[in-house]
């Protein structure tokens, strides 16, 4: 995933799992010059909303291990990083790094979701837990979304 990438940048090249705001913007913004300070605040923005980062104490930590991250040389960031992802796309990629074939994956979720009579959020929540994925964060947004 993309989003994970380019949020690994500024922890694998300080080589700590936990470092200040400031050294995450800069990294991404000056270091790299992957993007503008205020994109990279509001990249922060996204990986906090997904569970990749979390505020400590003042600083950042990673909610994975980064050194688990490979950046290819090539790697630049897309514009679709700044944007929050629904939580259907959250649970999707959940399933497709589980190993589950992603088309197979939407289909199924179509079906459980005309079968419910709920939203495309809460069907691929459901789809999710019944294959054993681990969908919390994006089981939280979908909730949040039906109220």
């Amino acid at each position: 995933m993309s989003l994970r990438v380019a949020v690994a940048a500024p922890f694998k090249q300080k080589g700590k799992s936990r470092i200040p705001e400031q050294s995450f913007v800069v990294t991404l913004s000056l270091d790299r010059d992957w993007m503008s300070p205020d994109q990279a605040k509001r990249l922060l923005d996204v990986a906090t909303s997904e569970g990749l980062v979390e505020r400590v104490d003042g600083e950042l930590e990673a909610g994975f291990d980064p050194d688990d991250v490979t950046i290819p040389e090539e790697f630049e960031p897309d514009d679709s990083l700044f944007h929050e992802r629904s939580a259907f796309e959250r649970v999707l990629d959940a399933l497709v790094s589980a190993d589950h074939d992603r088309q197979q994956a939407v289909a199924s979720v179509n079906e459980l979701q005309q079968k419910l009579g709920v939203n495309a959020d809460a069907a691929a929540v459901v789809y999710a837990r019944r294959e054993g994925v681990d969908v919390d964060g994006a089981a939280e947004k979908a909730r949040e979304e039906l109220y």
